[in-house]
């Protein structure tokens, strides 16, 4: 048991404990099967002939599922379908984008001055469209959404959160030997959002935290991991889990059901891969009968990074004319390989066999 009440600032939130407490056998175990889950998928993405069809895609998946959690809700075609341009997307789809631009910058960021609290800052700025820095003011509570009771306060005072983050920069950051990678990720994200330092934004935040950490510990390169989506599934686990750690100290449990995501989610990701890498070759050995764009490798590549495809892009990415652009978009969809759709002015070329893919549960 802990010192925690729900309904006072948890002010004296203590640090992760050391791997004495953290790395059970147990953990050791789930740890040594998600590393190497993980590590499959790494090598997957970098053998990929074009990783850009990967790094162009999950992002906007995990972007929809992340912010679904928080009761954002849109869908996967109108992300992909105002992906290039938003103007004319619904409140909820614009800001569900943000999370991938986000995803973009704190990628940005830890190459250029690793991850830190600042990258947090970034990263939330990002996701909420404006300057967000730690809360100053006092009387945040999170709430059980059906009951209304308090389930959690975090920590108050502007100087002791910048504080608990300088803290958890300094956890995170420790000397690689002493703690397993994935335990220490699984044990940053419950420290951060313990701390809960922005006045709205943390989840995601720290959900795009953790694609940070695994890049920045060398295990993932790309962001292809698609672990919101496992979060949805066990949402009531996910929270559930969170507040044993606060309330009865039970690392092992949370350690244990984040190692189990990534797991999973690795698996998951790795037979999409696959099966992506099949439905390309597939389709273009029908998009080369049906038309002469179908021999050239750029607009095959284009119709897989951006499954809502635009004339426009084509010639952009082609070097062709319109008219021929526009050719070539219009024979495959005769064909029956594209979806030709209106939205307002543009006519947009669906990719629907690998938007089928992509949103289909991969069986692991």
């Amino acid at each position: 048991m802990t010192n925690w009440r729900p309904d006072e600032p948890y002010n004296d939130l203590p640090n992760p404990p050391d791997a004495e407490v953290l790395e059970t056998g147990r953990v050791l175990r789930a740890s040594i099967k998600a590393t190497g889950s993980l590590a499959r998928l790494d090598q997957a993405t970098r053998s990929m002939p074009n990783p850009a069809v990967l790094i162009n895609t999950i992002p906007i998946l995990e972007a929809q599922a992340s912010s679904e959690i928080e009761n954002i809700v849109t869908t996967i075609d109108e992300m992909f379908q105002h992906a290039a341009d938003d103007r004319n997307a619904t409140p909820q789809a614009r800001e569900a984008l943000r999370y991938r631009t986000a995803l973009r910058v704190g990628y940005d960021h830890i190459a250029a001055r690793g991850l830190g609290k600042t990258t947090a800052m970034a990263v939330c700025s990002t996701i909420k469209g404006l300057d967000m820095d730690v809360r100053s003011m006092s009387g945040t509570r999170l709430m059980n959404p059906i009951s209304r009771e308090i389930t959690y306060s975090p920590p108050e005072g502007r100087e002791l959160i910048l504080d608990k983050l300088a803290e958890w920069e300094r956890f995170v950051h420790q000397d690689p030997g002493r703690l397993d990678p994935l335990v220490m990720t699984a044990a940053a994200h419950y420290q951060f959002e313990a701390i809960h330092p922005f006045s709205d934004g943390n989840g995601r935040t720290g959900r795009i935290l953790n694609v940070l950490l695994l890049r920045e510990t060398g295990l993932l390169d790309e962001p292809v991991l698609y672990l919101s989506r496992y979060i949805i599934a066990t949402k009531d686990e996910y929270y559930r889990r969170l507040l044993a750690v606060t309330a009865e100290a039970d690392w092992e449990g949370w350690i244990l059901y984040m190692l189990a995501g990534i797991d999973r989610t690795s698996r998951s990701a790795l037979a999409k891969t696959s099966a992506i890498a099949a439905l390309q070759q597939d389709f273009a050995g029908r998009a080369r009968a049906a038309s002469r764009g179908g021999e050239d490798a750029e607009l095959l590549s284009v119709l897989f990074e951006q499954p809502y495809c635009r004339i426009a892009t084509v010639v952009e990415r082609c070097g062709n004319s319109r008219p021929t652009a526009t050719k070539w978009l219009v024979d495959l969809a005769e064909a029956g390989l594209l979806e030709e759709v209106r939205a307002g002015r543009d006519r947009l070329f669906v990719n629907r066999e690998f938007l089928a893919v992509l949103n289909r549960r991969e069986a692991v």
